[in-house]
């Protein structure tokens, strides 16, 4: 059993692109490997809150840092075309020398897409036009040259050139759980399946489920990495632990954060929770947490937790 790796995902939840930097510097020093933003139009549910954009916040990051890996959990296709995206992305990890992670889903919140008078559709459509554009963007990873034609997108002869520096491709992200959609996206195009918190409980089911999908289309699953999102509350002991509690409740208690699945607790109660999930086959974990508390929380982690777990 090997240690999982450690991502770190801050909600872009503020004015200040230098808040962001900063913890983006700290996250590269105490040894995480990932930096990680959401990708909406704006705050979910908090419209009026200060919030970046995630693509310009993520090349600046990446041109901030030297050796720190950034993404989206996870850009939303019906934003961007997919080759308009494809070469982004492409030319995103030529700058910043192969270390983009590529996270891409079908989108979550219809309020913003009717706001901004984008296409949202059923679970169904929406799937099919994310099936379409990983088709497009895997082939614009491989090829100089790009022809596809779907329902939702028509390519003709496209060129990306030059392509991406990581080989064979970026890391391609997949979250969720959905066993009808989400798990055939993931056997075909993830380099990563992204289990959210809440899909921990039903890990062994959906894992079966991916092996069933992968035996169809002949994919050797072993090649499919799995990570996993959770929200980090850390207390540096057990006096600090009741507020601490609190405090994580106050802000994640929704039932989509999945808290009682997170990692709340004191450096030897995460550390153990960490063994238990990399026994469980969890390759990276991507813990969340607010810009408030990311820095003291990534120090305790370097200095407390992960000596735990060599």
């Amino acid at each position: 059993m090997s240690t999982p790796e450690f991502g770190i995902y801050v909600p872009q939840l503020v004015s200040d692109y230098a808040c962001l930097r900063d913890l983006a510097r700290t996250a590269e020093h105490t040894g995480f490997g990932s930096f990680w933003l959401f990708d909406h139009l704006a705050a979910p549910g908090m419209p009026d809150h200060p919030a970046l954009e995630s693509w310009t916040t993520a090349t600046a990051l990446l041109g901030d840092t030297t050796t720190l890996r950034v993404g989206a959990l996870v850009l939303c296709n019906n934003f961007r075309h997919p080759v308009v995206l494809g070469r982004m992305a492409t030319t995103l990890d030529v700058i910043s020398g192969g270390r983009l992670e590529f996270g891409l889903g079908s989108g979550s919140i219809a309020e913003e897409h009717r706001q901004a008078g984008l296409p949202w559709g059923g679970a169904g459509e929406r799937s099919q036009r994310l099936g379409e554009a990983l088709e497009i963007i895997t082939s614009m990873f491989a090829r100089e040259r790009t022809t596809f034609e779907g329902t939702h997108y028509q390519v003709r002869d496209i060129a990306n050139v030059p392509g991406p520096v990581q080989r064979p491709r970026p890391p391609i992200h997949i979250g969720g759980v959905g066993p009808k959609y989400t798990i055939p996206l993931v056997a075909r195009y993830a380099d990563v399946w992204n289990i959210p918190t809440y899909g921990l409980r039903e890990q062994r089911r959906l894992t079966e489920l991916l092996e069933s999908e992968c035996a169809r289309i002949d994919r050797d699953p072993a090649t499919i990495r799995r990570s996993h999102q959770a929200v980090l509350a850390l207390a540096a002991n057990e006096d600090e632990l009741p507020e601490v509690r609190d405090r994580a409740r106050r802000h994640y208690g929704a039932a989509a954060f999945g808290l009682d699945e997170g990692y709340v607790g004191t450096p030897e109660m995460v550390a153990d929770l960490l063994s238990e999930r990399a026994e469980q086959g969890i390759d990276a974990v991507i813990f969340m947490t607010g810009a408030k508390q990311a820095e003291a929380t990534m120090e305790l982690f370097a200095a407390e937790v992960v000596p735990r777990l060599s």
